[in-house]
């Protein structure tokens, strides 16, 4: 299938097997329905870019994990982004999120070790645990004012991170949330937070400054 260019699945197809689209590597767009509920293993193996449409409603857990996707571009109006949605592509780039998803679960860009930039959109409320664990090559990012929850280990490891604002609707920062993001300079928190989890700010080896609010009611180990 190495000229296929452009794919439309029926809404009568609930599942799309193991490497279904395997060594597809002119395939750049793909109409996934809502009614497809179950997708194999290796299903993009090969494909570097691709566009998605349709009317799917979530990016299910491993979908793309450990692939060689480059950019990917989601234009459908998706809720969540599953655990380990991304994890493991070490060639991914660039990716668009729609403005839709509310979720992004544990795992979902982990080890995503080309990103240097992601726009989280605003309708995003939840940021889960390792979200962006072990991204090296990331030097910037907004979390918007929606977002009220850092999960464990979300930005651990991030080397090249040198700045992030996090907004006032923020509560809860988790488990070494920035462990070991050794060009991060300084922090400043808001006012809504109440809670830094144990080793949120361990190995932060040029952190010079960072303000704790008076909010803050626990302060974890390390």
């Amino acid at each position: 299938c190495k000229k296929l260019k452009h794919i439309t699945i029926p809404s009568f197809i609930t599942e799309i097997g193991n490497d279904a689209f395997k060594g597809c590597s002119s395939l750049t767009q793909i109409s996934i329905p809502s009614s497809v509920t179950s997708f194999g293993n290796n299903i993009f193996d090969g494909i570097k870019s691709l566009e998605i449409t349709g009317d799917m409603k979530y990016i299910p857990n491993y979908l793309f994990r450990s692939s060689s996707l480059e950019h990917i571009s989601i234009l459908t109006s998706i809720n969540s982004i599953g655990k380990f949605a991304f994890s493991e592509c070490s060639f991914l780039k660039q990716i668009s999120i729609p403005s839709s998803v509310t979720l992004i679960g544990d795992y979902a860009f982990n080890g995503c070790s080309s990103l240097t930039q992601i726009s989280i959109p605003s309708s995003v409320t939840s940021i889960g645990n390792y979200v962006f664990f072990g991204r090296s090559k990331l030097m910037q990012i907004s979390i918007p004012s929606s977002v009220n929850y850092i999960g464990k280990c979300a930005f651990s490891r991030c080397l090249m991170l040198s700045q992030i604002l996090i907004p006032s609707s923020v509560n809860y920062i988790g488990y070494s949330a920035f462990e070991e993001c050794k060009s991060l300079t300084q922090m400043l928190l808001p006012n809504s937070i109440t809670y830094i989890g144990s080793n949120a700010f361990s190995k932060c080896s040029k952190l010079t400054q960072i303000t704790i609010p008076s909010s803050v009611t626990s302060i974890k180990n390390s």
